[in-house]
């Protein structure tokens, strides 16, 4: 299909709209532009009613022109006129443009509100981050010295076991065995406590 450029101000006489259709169901480029230039200003007057914008009006009356061209098999000329399926389809078309123009605008509306960061907010994270390492302190003071430190050297510091055992000078099972039993207690310690 060649494309039409739309023009608003043209306009023919309907004439026998139902038998161009029928000519632009099979593919009749000719039928489609005798078509194009009955209802494309009403479409374009419809649209631009909903829309208020003059070239979101002239792309939406192309799509729908386009969902004509495409769907013209659809129409049954037993169920209606050609001009209420057309406008019906263009209504259609730029009520969807309407609610994805305020969809957009509400997402951009989120994303700016979630991006101002709150002085109140800031502060409850950060008191709770404060309850949080005061209650893991608490539980690593309750652990034996070599657990402690075992834990200490591998959490905070990243050391292996070997490195943990080499660092305090203990074999290596028992550093394993004492982190072992500290990470049980420390999980328990802090299980109880939230």
């Amino acid at each position: 299909m060649t494309a039409v450029a739309f023009l608003p101000g043209r306009s023919e006489p309907p004439g026998d709209l139902k038998a161009v259709m029928a000519l632009v169901a099979a593919g009749d480029h000719e039928a489609f532009a005798r078509l194009y230039d009955a209802v494309a200003g009403p479409v374009f007057g419809l649209v631009r009613r909903i829309l208020r914008d003059e070239a979101q009006s002239e792309e939406v009356t192309q799509d729908v022109m386009l969902e004509v061209w495409r769907g013209a098999a659809r129409y049954d000329p037993l169920r209606g006129e050609v001009l209420p399926w057309v406008m019906t389809i263009a209504h259609h078309r730029a009520v969807d443009r309407v609610r994805h123009c305020e969809a957009a605008a509400d997402r951009d509306r989120t994303v700016a509100a979630g991006s101002r960061e709150t002085p109140f907010d800031e502060a409850a994270e950060g008191a709770g981050t404060w309850m949080e390492r005061q209650q893991v302190r608490h539980c690593l003071r309750r652990l034996t010295d070599l657990q402690r430190e075992s834990v200490l050297l591998a959490f905070y510091q990243g050391l292996t076991h070997r490195e943990v055992a080499e660092r305090l000078s203990t074999p290596l099972g028992t550093v394993k065995t004492r982190m072992r039993d500290g990470l049980i207690r420390l999980r328990d310690c802090l299980g109880a406590g939230s």
